[in-house]
């Protein structure tokens, strides 16, 4: 039986860190979903027809981590038909042995419901906006406007919004160093993982 691990927030937050962690302390396999709808955009053209036509040389552009592609994936993800047509993929990953852990926005709610984990990462704005500023050169305040202008569409939209999950664990890593967040997040993975019964 594979574990699968939901992890949803606002970008900067942490999540990806956080993520990859604990895919490398326990062995599982691990997906950034955001990456997805990166490469949807940073595609251009028609976004549906992009998304369906989505190739692994699309995951490893140079240009998936800047603002600007930022706004475009936060843009095709609010189209239905783009949704669709990466869920089947994304389902299919979790469903991996002996685990897997996704990050994402809708990972609790839509694509993994049944997550045996579900962590919602947040952070406070500018504390979000100095670390993706820091982390592609970026002016901080031009960040922190992209990353609320983003923030407002991702949890607007009809599609899939961002929020929590009913059951995902909060975890704020405001003030918390990395090694911090990363303690906690494997702690409740730990927990998990020794109480069988809350398996499905």
């Amino acid at each position: 039986m594979s574990f699968t691990i939901a992890i949803d927030g606002p970008a900067a937050s942490g999540k990806g860190t956080i993520a990859r962690a604990i895919a490398r302390r326990f062995g599982f396999h691990h997906l950034d979903t955001g990456v997805l709808y990166r490469a949807v955009g940073a595609r251009g053209g028609d976004p549906v027809a992009a998304a369906r036509a989505l190739t692994g040389a699309d995951l490893t552009r140079d240009d998936l981590r800047s603002n600007e592609a930022g706004q475009a994936a936060s843009r095709v993800a609010a189209i239905p038909e783009v949704r669709d047509a990466l869920t089947d993929f994304q389902r299919r990953f979790a469903a991996q042995e002996p685990g897997a852990v996704l990050d994402g926005r809708d990972i609790g709610t839509v694509i993994c419901p049944d997550a045996d984990l579900k962590l919602y990462v947040i952070a406070s704005d500018e504390v979000r906006a100095q670390r993706r500023a820091a982390e592609i050169g970026a002016d901080p305040a031009a960040t922190l406007a992209a990353l609320r202008e983003r923030d407002a569409r991702d949890s607007a939209r009809s599609a899939a919004p961002l929020r929590p999950a009913a059951d995902a664990v909060i975890l704020d890593t405001t003030e918390m160093s990395v090694t911090d967040a990363v303690t906690r997040a494997i702690a409740e993975v730990s927990a998990r993982l020794r109480a069988p019964a809350t398996r499905r």
